[in-house]
């Protein structure tokens, strides 16, 4: 027993947290266990809480100002827990790494330029670079062993033959839980900079290692990552403070920095809430036991879901992650066409994960499923889904 308890039960229904009271609005019923959008089941960290009642108990919600300390905390953690150095004049807020992408387009692009993705990844990236009237370029993952590699032939080829202005980056990769090596990511920078690619690299799970691999930022592992890179990460997923809405923009290159970073400020894009000012400053100076803590918990609650899944329904074979609680479910060997799967997790299993077509349709036919709960309820989810499977068989965990 660790000095946490993440095996604690918290009832969320009713606080307006998207992943038990958005369930009807995006599944059609809300008897479901929301195991789908990529918060936490667990308390949040108490330096933190404690640091935001002590100034929600300031009877005045003014405007306030950036302290140094703010952007100190930032730099320090980056230094210490990643081991890149970042200089003050390098570094800006931004509320939200959706958000940042979005700037970063409407800046460094215009309608009708092409940017690539490597799906199966986060699916905002391919929302909002088509609603921003850009064009998707898909540069796919290949499958190997289990995992995933990049295709780094093929993305020289796009680099060169379609000239696109720009490629987002996930770094870890999200859903499958990769970390690049840095041999990957100085060829990814290398093209970039040999063919004038803008390399926006989205690291909000970068905190999340597991294991205690080590997570490599794009933009340390080489000259040529650092002037093509526009990093984008935050405390958020990190320790569970999504809704306070705080992520930093890291650019080395002063030629990318210093427009863009001017275009935030006259547009007050960069501006902090003192929520968020408050909450990434406990975060990252006073929670590191937290964190550690909580991602041996995820380990464990990792080896319990392959187990259960091994023994319970192997039909499903889980790739495990290096990074995140987030694990990518290969659900290909039940046979099942995409409407027949999304209706044996939901309205069999009653299960709410994300499907995996919407990540691309390289997606088909898998899962995305969050293990970031207390191991009781993953444990009930794996033998709903068993169940469901196996309708009629006696099933125990």
């Amino acid at each position: 027993m660790g000095k946490y308890d993440f095996d604690r039960i918290i009832t969320r229904k009713g606080s307006g947290a998207m992943k038990v009271d958005g369930l009807v609005d995006i599944f059609g019923r809300n008897d479901l266990e929301g195991m789908w959008i990529a918060d936490m089941d667990f308390a949040v960290a108490p330096p933190i809480t404690r640091a935001l009642a002590e100034r929600m108990a300031h009877p005045i919600y003014g405007y306030n100002v950036i302290p140094r300390e703010y952007w100190d905390s930032i730099i320090t953690w980056l230094g210490h827990r990643h081991d890149w150095k970042v200089e003050h004049e390098e570094i800006t807020f931004i509320p939200g790494v959706v958000k940042g992408i979005a700037f970063a387009i409407n800046y460094f692009t215009s309608a009708g330029d092409k940017i690539v993705i490597q799906p199966p990844v986060y699916h905002p990236f391919k929302m909002v670079i088509e609603g921003n009237e850009r064009v998707v370029v898909n540069n796919p993952l290949i499958p190997a062993g289990g995992s995933y590699h990049m295709d780094l032939e093929r993305l020289e080829r796009i680099f060169a033959e379609e000239h696109p202005r720009m490629m987002i980056l996930c770094n870890p990769h999200n859903p499958v839980g990769i970390q690049w090596d840095i041999e990957t990511l100085r060829n990814v920078a290398s093209l970039a900079a040999k063919y004038d690619v803008i390399v926006v690299s989205d690291e909000i799970h970068g905190d999340l290692m597991l294991d205690r691999r080590p997570h490599y930022p794009f933009a340390s592992v080489s000259d040529e990552a650092a002037s093509v890179a526009i990093t984008l990460g935050a405390p958020s997923k990190t320790f569970n403070i999504a809704g306070l809405v705080s992520s930093w923009c890291v650019i080395k290159d002063e030629k990318l920095r210093k427009g863009f970073f001017h275009w935030l400020e006259t547009n007050e894009f960069n501006a902090p809430t003192f929520t968020a000012i408050i909450g990434t400053m406990a975060a990252y100076n006073h929670c590191e036991d937290w964190l550690d803590e909580m991602l041996e918990y995820i380990s464990g609650n990792i080896d319990e879901t392959e187990r259960l899944l091994n023994e319970l329904a192997p039909e499903i074979k889980m790739i495990r992650p290096e990074a995140s609680f987030l694990v990518w479910l290969d659900c290909r060997g039940l046979g099942l066409d995409h409407n027949r799967l999304i209706d044996m997790f939901v309205d069999k299993a009653h299960l709410a994960l994300n499907d995996g077509a919407m990540f691309g349709e390289e997606g088909e036919g898998f899962m995305r499923m969050n293990l970031g709960c207390p191991r009781s309820m993953l444990r009930h989810a794996v033998e709903s889904l068993a169940k469901a499977l196996h309708k009629g068989e006696e099933v125990t965990v």
